[in-house]
């Protein structure tokens, strides 16, 4: 055991959400040898969904969203390092290279980098007044922004391009979204649950412009405007692109495709190199190879991850789940599928309160709530509970009992 105190520590490479909850999770389950945390952020480990509702809308802090208090660390004897970059991970050597030079030598590393933001590169990208969401400063500009009565543009609607748009709406912005495709969140949703959200949208004042591609941006010393290729000028104060994010990788030899390919126990390609969180692409074992962009994947999976460095063989098979916030709506989701044979509603489209099934090749893959189901972490007697233990199972059930209300959905998942 002293060998193991006194020995190279186990490195943590990225201070977000799985980095946290890694770091976490070493201490929780008894680890007594040196960690040390490398966080280019200068805060301590935090979830980030409330940098597009609530934290923007200046409605609560952050304290309920750290993994662990700031003064934990020090308490706890991990080194938290904040602001310095990882250039690069030699897993011959066991040594990390810091951006100032240091090198760093480790008996274990996790990458958990997370994404970086991809950048708009079109005229005018760089004028004042264009915003991208990930890091806190990166909300607090936008909040500076946020006055009753400015207009802004949101380019992309995906999940953050929705929150921001919601929230933004909330503070009294008026709001142009312009995005590809026919509705929101089609690509991850669907057409119909798309449909919805952005009949919603549209029902609290923003200007929707499906299929509108923004080529150009306009200002002389701020952004004055965005530019359409169909020739559409929108006049606007501000903006913010949500177009996605990828893999944030530091430079090392292990196999990458879409981030950093991991097997079921979150290892990479070379021995005591380990990933989680964003920039993992992870061998599941229900789904197959996955990379998840969500908090409640990061929080799980930096915890498994620190588990498999201890010694752990459990796979890391977490169920993936989701939600968003926009307006007094919510969505929870369970499960994972790219692409499905059929979508099955249980419930009302145009109520808009419904279950939504995806099947492929007749069984549940994943299914959405909206505002219908409770999270199916906590509500553990919901609905969404019932639907995560058919995902589970993978069932087949017959479209037409899904589809029906008065069949319950723990009789279908208790067969």
């Amino acid at each position: 055991m002293a060998e193991q105190i006194n020995g190279p520590p186990i490195v943590i490479i990225g201070g977000g959400l799985a980095g946290g909850n890694a770091a976490a999770t070493l201490r929780d389950e008894g680890f007594p040898g040196p960690v040390v945390l490398i966080s280019r952020e200068p805060a301590v480990p935090f979830g980030r969904p409330p940098l597009s509702k609530t934290y923007l809308r200046s409605e609560e802090n952050l304290d309920d969203w750290y993994v662990r208090p700031a003064g934990w660390y020090a308490d706890h004897d991990v080194e938290l390092r904040s602001g310095p970059t990882v250039v690069a991970v030699d897993p011959a050597a066991h040594t990390v290279t810091l951006d100032s030079g240091e090198e760093l030598g480790y008996q274990k590393v996790l990458i958990a980098t997370g994404g970086r933001n991809r950048r708009l590169r079109i005229p005018g990208a760089d004028l004042p007044g264009i915003h991208y969401l990930r890091t806190l400063a990166e909300c607090d500009a936008i909040k500076q922004e946020a006055v009753p009565g400015r207009r802004a543009v949101i380019v992309g609607m995906g999940f953050i391009g929705c929150e921001v748009a919601a929230s933004l709406t909330q503070l009294g912005v008026q709001v142009t979204a312009a995005f590809p495709g026919r509705d929101p969140l089609e690509r991850v949703l669907g057409g119909q649950v798309g449909a919805l959200i952005g009949a919603i949208h549209r029902a609290n004042g923003v200007d929707m412009r499906p299929g509108e591609q923004v080529i150009a941006f306009e200002g002389t010393e701020h952004l004055e405007a965005a530019v359409t290729a169909s020739g559409h000028r929108i006049a606007c104060d501000f903006a913010v692109a949500g177009i996605g994010i990828e893999p944030d990788m530091p430079g090392v030899a292990v196999a990458q495709e879409n981030g950093i390919l991991t097997d079921e126990l979150c290892r990479a390609s070379a021995p005591d190199v380990y990933a989680a969180g964003d920039v993992a692409n992870h061998l599941h074992p229900l789904f197959g190879r996955v990379r998840v962009e969500h908090y409640n994947n990061a929080e799980k999976q930096g915890a498994a991850a620190a588990r498999s460095m201890l010694g752990s063989t459990a796979p890391y098979d977490y169920l993936y789940t989701f939600w968003s916030d926009q307006y007094e709506h919510k969505i929870e989701y369970v499960g994972h599928v790219a692409k499905w044979d059929e979508f099955v509603v249980r419930g009302s489209l145009t109520d808009g309160r419904l279950i939504g099934f995806y099947l492929v090749g007749g069984i549940v893959q994943a299914a959405v709530g909206f505002d219908r189901g409770g999270d199916p972490e906590l509500d553990l007697d919901g609905e969404m509970a019932a639907c995560a233990c058919l995902v589970s199972a993978r069932a087949r059930v017959a479209p037409g009992v899904l589809a029906d209300d008065g069949t319950d959905l723990w009789s279908l998942a208790r067969r």
